[in-house]
């Protein structure tokens, strides 16, 4: 996202930061149809909210990606929260530059970003065997970094998953994330409402307030966890975080007992090093969870066994 147009904010004034950038876009929002300034080549993903495009500017030829959100199924708010989000967060390195373009057409609401051609993370994981090792340090080193520019802003990503790290090359030597439409600043109250899913928290997973749960950095730093599993081993290390889940039940015992002899069976093919990263990473208690950044302890560090049990749930492209 080459240029913000956000002040750099601090912990307290995101919400305030974010209100102001929205104002100014819903009065700069440029009204045009697709087709009269860009030709569309061909999609590049598609999601439960929207999908992706590659296109190229009709007079200059700069190849684009265009999300394009339906207006019949979106609210103009929600459209223009995740733009500006997406806005402010766009001058790190690791997070996908913008071109500033904010569009409305007859049937969509779209904003233009640089196009990732090597596709995501997802793309490369491979069922039950993971990415190489260096790939999968190069990816944590430049989440970390990321992740912690997100929560030095005063938000929180929420939806950290491969599908959500575009790549620029085949060894992750450049990644970058994308899609904020989760993002929120920190403190705010969430309620579970869709399913649980293998990077959901256990706090999440297990609330029954109707208020909801304040939400803060270590929800990121538990999805990061899981993210690193599927990394190394190329299955998510359970289908749910609860306690019905026999994998979750495996490992809940473990990072009670902190006993190798409990370590569960899909688990065997990590180092010590790793496990013990990924324990603190995923810890049961966000009290007590690391932040994202002790994962860079750890990258000197072996990651994987060649010889490890391979069990589990396959992570699929």
């Amino acid at each position: 996202m080459a240029e913000s147009s956000a002040a750099p904010a601090t912990v307290t004034a995101a919400p305030t930061v974010l209100d102001e950038l929205l104002e100014i876009t819903a009065q700069s929002l440029v009204r045009t149809e697709v087709a009269e300034h860009y030709e569309v080549i061909r999609e590049l993903g598609r999601g439960k909210y929207g999908h992706v495009v590659l296109v190229t500017h009709r007079q200059r030829g700069t190849p684009m990606a265009l999300k394009l959100l339906p207006k019949a199924s979106t609210k103009l708010h929600t459209f223009l929260y995740e733009y500006c989000v997406a806005l402010s967060l766009a001058t790190h390195p690791a997070i996908i530059s913008m071109f500033g373009i904010a569009i409305e057409s007859s049937q969509y609401y779209g904003f233009l970003y640089e196009p990732a051609l090597h596709k995501d993370l997802i793309s490369i994981i491979k069922p039950r065997d993971g990415i190489p090792e260096p790939a999968a340090k190069q990816c944590a080193k430049q989440l970390v970094s990321a992740l912690e520019f997100i929560h030095s802003r005063g938000l929180v990503y929420r939806d950290v998953k491969p599908e959500n790290v575009l790549l620029f090359d085949p060894e992750c030597r450049r990644i970058k994330l994308t899609d904020f439409g989760l993002t929120r600043p920190k403190g705010t109250k969430l309620k579970l409402v869709a399913g649980v899913i293998p990077y959901t928290a256990p706090e999440l997973s297990n609330t029954a307030d109707a208020q909801g749960v304040p939400i803060d950095t270590s929800l990121d730093a538990w999805a990061f966890g899981v993210l690193l599993f599927c990394l190394l081993t190329g299955y998510f290390p359970w289908e749910q975080s609860l306690p019905d889940d026999p994998f979750f039940e495996d490992f809940m015992l473990w990072q009670e007992t902190g006993l190798e002899e409990n370590l569960p069976r899909h688990w065997k093919r990590l180092t010590a090093e790793a496990a013990l990263m990924l324990r603190s990473l995923l810890a049961l208690d966000p009290a007590k969870r690391g932040p994202v950044g002790g994962a860079l302890r750890y990258v000197d560090c072996p990651w994987r066994l060649e010889d490890g049990c391979s069990e589990g749930a396959a992570v699929k492209p």
